[in-house]
This record gives structure tokens, sequence and C-alpha cells, in this order.
């Protein structure tokens, strides 16, 4: 089971901490713009890539708009990961992308 977390209140903790935020938007989405510190890890590739993350850690996953992060955390949680869906996704991220 993951968690999930409002824009306003992720924005907030990603202005205080460096979070291990995970992008899941294809590469040339993410090129034109994403949350500043995202790694990225494209849902269409995360089947063979997960593997790469730590178990240990806790990850925000974020998209566009909140569709493809759902369906990343619920595999990801499902693979044994503690993960926190970021609802609204970058289209509703208030700051300056990277």
């Amino acid at each position: 089971m993951y968690k999930s977390i409002g824009m306003p209140e992720f924005y907030q903790e990603a202005k205080r901490h460096q979070l291990p935020i995970i992008d899941v938007r294809e590469i040339d989405e993410y090129e034109a713009g994403h949350v500043p510190n995202a790694k990225n890890l494209p849902l269409s590739t995360l089947g063979e890539t997960f593997d790469t993350l730590e178990k240990e850690q806790e990850y925000f996953i974020i998209c566009q708009s909140g569709g493809r992060s759902v369906r990343a955390a619920e595999f990801l949680s499902q693979q044994g990961y503690d993960v926190t869906n970021v609802m609204g996704g970058t289209s509703s991220w208030p700051g300056e992308m990277a």
C-alpha cells in the first residue's frame, strides 16, 4: 500500500528537504522541465529499472498530472518499496522547474 500527498504539502516539504523524488514521465517530458532533484525512471521502463532503487529509502513518485504516478506507486509498493504518490503532478508544481 502506498501513501499520497497533496501538492501544497509536498511543495513545502521539497523546499525544506532534499526529497528522493522519482519522475515517471517519459525522458522527453522530463527533459522539458521537472521538479528540482527528481530522478527520471519512466513508467514505460520501470519494470526493468525499479531494482536500482534502495528498499530502505522512501520515495515520492510524480508524473504530469497524477495518473502514471498512481500506477508506479502501486507497482513499487507491491515490490516492497515505501512510496508516496504526489497528487496533481508536475502540472501543479508552483515553483520553478529544473
